[in-house]
C-alpha cells in the first residue's frame, strides 16, 4: 500500500530500505482518489520506534493512507526531540474539526496508575468521546486498548503478580468475523503488561465480542459488535527485537524482571529471537483497514 508521509519522516527511509512503498506528498496530489485518513495518537516514549512499527504494519494494501501522527499537548514526553515532535505531531485541538476513517491508540508505559492518575487522561477521555463522531472504526493496541474499554465500557484492569513479557499462543474463536481473515486456529502474540483486564466484565458485556484468547492470559483481541472499536490487548506490531531491547533495558535498570517466555532460542537472550507473528500482524491490520475502515467509511464526510 502506498503510505503517504512527510517527505523527510525518518521513519520513511527505514521503510524505503525494507521494500517498503512509501508515497510522498508530491506523488500522492497526482493520483486523482479518495486516500483513507488515519490518525495514530502515539503514547509511546520511543516514538521513532513506533512510527516504524505501525507504518510497516499498515503497508499491506493496495489502498492510499495519509498518516497524521497526533500527541498528548497536556503530557510531553522526554525520549522524542521537541523538533521532531514539533515537526511531525499534531495535537487534539489541530485536529478535532476534522474526520478521520481510522485512529490507532497505542499503548502506554503507565499500566500500574489508575486511569484517572494519569497525567493526561481527560485529553485522553475527550479524544474518545470524539472518536465516536469523528472516526469510522478505533484500533488500540495495549493499555490503549485497557483504557478504551474501560472508558467505553466500564471494564476495569488489576494488577499482575509480575509482569507479563513474551511471545504467548492465542486461539482465535468466530473465525466469520472479517478481522480474522487468514488467521490460522492458533497464532502467537508478544505481550509486555503489568495488568490484565477483567475476564467477568468483558464476558458480561453484551456489546462485546472475544475474538482470541489463552487458559493464561486470558483476551487477547476484543471487538465492539458494530465494528467500530477494536481492542489488542498484545504488540503484534512489535519489532524482531523489541522484547529483547526492553528485557536488556530492565536487566541494566537492576528491575526484578524474568526472561521473556517463549522468545529467544533456547532461552538465550545471546541467540537472535524468532519472529512468529508477522502473519497475524499483517492479517490484522489488513483487515482492519479493508473490512472496518475503507468498506465502512464515507466517501465524503458531512
Amino acid at each position: 500500500m502506498p503510505i503517504k508521509v512527510k517527505n523527510n519522516l525518518p521513519a520513511k527511509k527505514v521503510m524505503e530500505k525494507e521494500n517498503i512503498f512509501m508515497m510522498d506528498e508530491i506523488r500522492a496530489v497526482s493520483q486523482d482518489i479518495r486516500p483513507l485518513q488515519i490518525a495514530v495518537l502515539n503514547l509511546m516514549p520511543l516514538k521513532e520506534d513506533t512510527e516504524v512499527q505501525l507504518l510497516r504494519s499498515l503497508s499491506n494494501s493496495p489502498l492510499q493512507i495519509v498518516v497524521t501522527f497526533l500527541t498528548t499537548a497536556s503530557y510531553i514526553g522526554k525520549n522524542t526531540p521537541e523538533s521532531h515532535l514539533n515537526e511531525f505531531y499534531k495535537t487534539f485541538d489541530d485536529v478535532k474539526h476534522q474526520k478521520f476513517d481510522g485512529l490507532i491508540i497505542t499503548g502506554a508505559p503507565v499500566e500500574k496508575m489508575e486511569f484517572e492518575e494519569v497525567q493526561y487522561w481527560e485529553e485522553l477521555t475527550h479524544i474518545m468521546d470524539w472518536s465516536k463522531t469523528n472516526v469510522t472504526s478505533t484500533f488500540h493496541i495495549c493499555w490503549g486498548a485497557q483504557a478504551g474499554l474501560y472508558y467505553h465500557y466500564g471494564v476495569h484492569k488489576k494488577l499482575l503478580d509480575k509482569k507479563v513479557s513474551g511471545v504467548y499462543e492465542f486461539r482465535a474463536h468466530h473465525r466469520k468475523e472479517p478481522l480474522l481473515r487468514g488467521f490460522d486456529d492458533v497464532f502467537f502474540a508478544p505481550h509486555s503488561r503489568y495488568t490484565a483486564v477483567s475476564h467477568e466484565e468483558i464476558a458480561n458485556c453484551e456489546k462485546l465480542r472475544v475474538l482470541a484468547d489463552s487458559e493464561e492470559l486470558g483476551e487477547c483481541i476484543v471487538i465492539s459488535k458494530d465494528g467500530k472499536q477494536i481492542f489488542v490487548l498484545g504488540h503484534l506490531e512489535y519489532d524482531r527485537l523489541t522484547l529483547d531491547k526492553e528485557y536488556k533495558r530492565d536487566v541494566k535498570k537492576n528491575l526484578p524482571v524474568e526472561l521473556p517466555y517463549n522468545y529467544y532460542p533456547e532461552d538465550d537472550p545471546g541467540k537472535r529471537p524468532l519472529l512468529r507473528w508477522r502473519g497475524a500482524c499483517n492479517a490484522i491490520y489488513s483487515n482492519w483497514i479493508n473490512y472496518y475502515v475503507y468498506q465502512e467509511t464515507p466517501y465524503e464526510w458531512e
